[in-house]
């Protein structure tokens, strides 16, 4: 029992931080700074602290009487490594802020919802109650919402922190009848005793639950047909950007499609929906990033973009490869974002038509930048390549349409175009401004840079261990590699570490790999070669344009926007201004949702 409060500390310590930081007030920055960056590191000890009981169920079960279901923590493999990226990524970008955020006004604002955004994703991913995965879901996009209108006196800061809070708002709706579909016909919110026993939905129920989930997946992932989200939440400071990107909210919905992946596999149509919906995200916002100016926005395709490769990996049955590029992305993601972070606050600019020849007076960033490029764009030996690889050989492997499997192929060379131009524009060629006042990154800066940069060049090793702690805590997925590894593997006597290395040799063997590092190189070689085929690229003006458009769907996810924000404004007569009448009338909310989900069961 003792061990079992452990699960509350990746919690509890930074909401607590959240509460002594926000009661510090405004007048004392740097003790703001100090108390931040120590409940933030003592959070990712508590997260990394449960790695031990990966493979092991560590549990807390917490009664609250009444209506409300018992709050239930749990660890295995997956809730495990989410909870290390949420919080030690998450204290990374908290000391990064000590440098980017230094003069800026509402600290207290900001590191609370910071720290209650850690607190927040923590809880989501260790909760075993739909009920409660639903409230921490819930809080995370609070978060977002409000660290994306950080500015409030910016209004695209505020627009961007609106349309993120009503697109994943409307994806969570499928999360929440999920749930209630769940408790009418099973009288729990258990979440591994659903995975162990689906058929206990009716398959009709279970067939709404499996696309409610992946709109709701969608949604929070900023996949299609919701990627435009995601773009407009760059307002908000970098590091909030890196948490939102590798650590937090959008790394949600993808575990939500690996965590019921086994009761929703043998639903009709649901896996081919989900390959469909990662292929297009993957491929279209690949598109995007190419034709962008902003360094942040191009940075926000790219997540998009390799969530879409996640997604897509879940949907052709690689859970794990799935799971293993989510690590690698989460760290190569926050190095560019949070190296991204030290060029614009150098600058004072995002356009990178402003930047150019960055590399001399910044040599640090550049390094450490180009790094985390090199992984996105899946360069052996760097992390990405390998997570990356994985999820390719799981597509090729396992009897999926050719003509999918070829636009994520094709992903993977526009990835790296997209790339090399980033890095070209930002740090090489002439500079378009003075930029011989420039300064590299600062001391904090660098302090959460460096282990970042070292996590891009060596967590593939983790392949084997992170393998095992799955297989062996997710007795419900079943989790495959390529049937050639599982023979290399599956010998006696191979550890952990051992099966990284034959893994890798294997992939290194695989005639896929070289055609999609062929892929990869004539994606760099347009690039630097566009001059030549400036009447080819000609051609394409047409997509050009229409990415920059976002191929339309900007216009009509702004429609829905508005439209909820119509609604919310005409029912604003509604609000008498007067505590109690809300309180009425949230409890009247509770009493119709418990009688019609009574009234379900009795059915």
């Amino acid at each position: 029992m003792i061990n079992g409060w452990l699960l509350l500390l990746p919690i509890g310590i930074p909401w607590l931080g959240c509460l002594a930081v926000w009661l510090v007030g405004d007048r004392r920055p740097r003790l703001q700074h100090t108390l931040a960056v120590i409940f933030s590191i003592l959070a990712g000890v508590a997260g990394l602290a449960l790695i031990p009981w990966s493979t092991q169920r560590l549990t807390l079960l917490l009664s609250l009487g009444g209506i409300f279901d018992a709050f239930r923590l749990a660890t295995d493999g997956l809730s495990v490594f989410l909870t290390v990226v949420a919080t030690v990524i998450g204290s990374l970008a908290v000391i990064f802020s000590v440098d980017y955020m230094h003069g800026e006004h509402s600290l207290g604002r900001y590191y609370a919802f910071v720290l209650f955004f850690i607190g927040s994703m923590s809880g989501l991913v260790l909760t075993t109650s739909l009920l409660w995965m639903f409230v921490f879901w819930e809080l995370t996009a609070l978060c977002s919402y409000a660290l994306i209108a950080f500015h409030n006196d910016d209004p695209k800061a505020v627009r961007g922190g609106i349309k993120a809070l009503i697109m994943t708002q409307l994806g969570g709706l499928g999360l929440l009848f999920g749930a209630l579909w769940l408790y009418t016909y099973t009288g729990s919110y258990d979440i591994p005793q659903f995975l162990g026993s689906p058929n206990s939905v009716p398959p009709t129920v279970l067939s709404w639950m499996a696309f409610g989930f992946l709109i709701a997946a969608a949604a929070k992932s900023a996949q299609f047909p919701f990627q435009t989200w995601l773009p407009d939440a760059m307002e908000a400071p970098t590091p909030v950007s890196a948490l939102i990107h590798a650590a937090t909210m959008v790394n949600a919905g993808v575990y939500l499609l690996a965590r019921f992946y086994p009761a929703f596999e043998a639903v009709p149509g649901w896996r081919f929906a989900v390959m469909v919906v990662g292929m297009l995200s993957a491929f279209l916002a690949a598109l995007m990033a190419l034709v962008s100016f902003d360094l942040k926005r191009v940075l926000a395709y790219s997540t998009v973009s390799q969530l879409g490769f996640m997604v897509y990996a879940v949907g052709a049955g690689g859970v794990f490869a799935s799971q293993f590029h989510l690590m690698s992305h989460s760290v190569f993601k926050a190095l560019l974002f949070l190296a991204a972070g030290a060029v614009i606050h150098a600058l004072g600019t995002r356009d990178m038509r402003q930047m150019g020849g960055l590399g001399p007076s910044m040599p640090f960033t550049h390094v450490v930048f180009t790094l985390g490029a090199l992984a996105l764009a899946g360069i052996p030996v760097l992390n990405g390549f390998w997570s990356k690889e994985l999820i390719l050989e799981v597509g090729l492997g396992h009897g999926n349409p050719t003509w999918i499997v070829s636009l994520m192929i094709l992903s993977t060379g526009l990835t790296a175009a997209y790339t090399v131009r980033m890095v070209a524009m930002v740090f090489y060629g002439r500079g378009h401004q003075d930029h011989h006042e420039a300064h590299d990154a600062g001391t904090a800066m660098k302090t959460a840079l460096i282990p970042l940069a070292a996590g891009t060049l060596t967590t593939w090793l983790l392949l084997g261990p992170f393998y095992a702690s799955l297989k062996l805590s997710l007795p419900h997925h079943k989790l495959e590699l390529n049937a050639v590894w599982e023979e290399a593997v599956g010998k006696a006597g191979v550890s952990e570490w051992e099966m990284t290395f034959k893994v890798g040799l294997e992939i290194l063997r695989e005639p896929s790999t070289y055609l999609v590092l062929l892929v990869v190189v004539l994606g760099v070689a347009a690039w630097l070669g566009r001059a030549r085929l400036a009447s080819l690229i000609a051609t394409f003006r047409g997509v050009e344009k229409a990415a920059q458009a976002s191929f339309g769907f900007e216009a009509i996810n702004e429609v829905v926007v508005q439209a909820v924000q119509r609604a919310g404004e005409a029912l604003r007569a509604t609000q008498t201004g007067y505590l109690a009448w809300n309180i009425f009338a949230i409890l009247l909310g509770w009493l119709v949702v418990l009688i019609l989900t009574m009234l379900g069961r009795a059915g």
